[in-house]
């Protein structure tokens, strides 16, 4: 049952808020928010996201069968109903969790809860349509994080918010190459099912380009420290790695290698938020 949530997954988005609302402490010098409001903070995120990769899962069954026969479902170990019930349990917990933060918390758990159940259902089967909306949700972990200290907050993440999205499109794209034989054999319309792997890899790259074109943003804009700037170039060049493998024509390597970025960039806005400050 806990294959369904790909735990690895829910915690890197939780810590990923968590840091969000760490990153808005260490630019403004606000008061870091006690123990228990972090913990709803991470914990709503957690849930959240297994939530979403357990429906993700229910709708993806027959997909999963010929693509990845090892995930609980097509491998007998979980039925489809109790994927079901789990993922709504789920949301529901980590709605409600929102709601003891606040009211803009608890607009974008809602919202979000919504495009996972939208996304796994009929978005994820649509050319791009379904990229960017994992890459808006990806994103938007800084935006709930920084939404821990009202619209100020949110605003002061809308940089990393964009950062996360352009890379996350970038190796979703990737991923959609990986397994264009199952999601053409079920009959799906994705990027590379409708432009062709190649042309879709160009698209990867471009994303992943300009993601690291604009790394040195939260540098400029949110008085990170010079050592932002030292831990993201390490980012960077797993990016431009991760696009030559893309280009050599393993999606599934390079997949992975922007699973890597985005964390060593991730410890790059830590290490950048504990020496600023605006």
């Amino acid at each position: 049952m806990l294959g369904l949530l790909r735990i690895g997954n829910c915690a890197m988005a939780g810590v990923a808020a968590v840091i969000g609302a760490g990153i808005v402490c260490g630019i403004t010098e606000l008061p870091i928010p006690g123990a228990a409001l972090l913990f709803s903070l991470f914990s709503s995120v957690f849930l959240i996201t297994g939530a979403g990769n357990a429906i993700n899962d229910y709708f993806d069954a027959d997909i999963d069968a010929i693509n990845k026969p090892m995930r609980p479902i097509p491998s007998g170990r979980v039925s489809r109903n109790a994927a079901l019930y789990l993922s709504l349990l789920l949301f529901g917990l980590g709605i409600a969790l929102a709601y003891t933060i606040n009211v803009i918390c608890f607009a974008i758990a809602l919202t979000n809860s919504l495009m996972l159940i939208v996304y796994a259902r009929n978005l994820k089967r649509t050319a791009l349509a379904g990229n960017i909306s994992v890459g808006y949700l990806t994103g938007s972990t800084f935006l709930y994080g920084g939404a821990l200290f009202g619209i100020p907050g949110l605003v002061r993440m809308s940089g990393l918010f964009a950062l996360a999205t352009l890379a996350t499109l970038a190796r979703e794209i990737a991923k959609d190459i990986e397994d264009i034989d199952g999601d053409s054999a079920m009959g799906l319309d994705t990027l590379p099912i409708r432009i062709g792997s190649r042309r879709a890899g160009y698209a990867a790259s471009a994303f992943g380009v300009i993601a690291v074109l604009l790394s040195p943003v939260p540098y400029l804009s949110l008085g990170f420290s010079v050592w932002y700037l030292a831990v993201v170039v390490f980012a960077d060049l797993c990016f431009m790695i991760a696009i030559l493998r893309l280009r050599s024509g393993d999606a599934a390597g390079s997949s992975r290698l922007f699973k890597r970025a985005m964390m060593v960039a991730l410890a790059a806005f830590v290490v950048g938020s504990l020496g600023g400050g605006a």
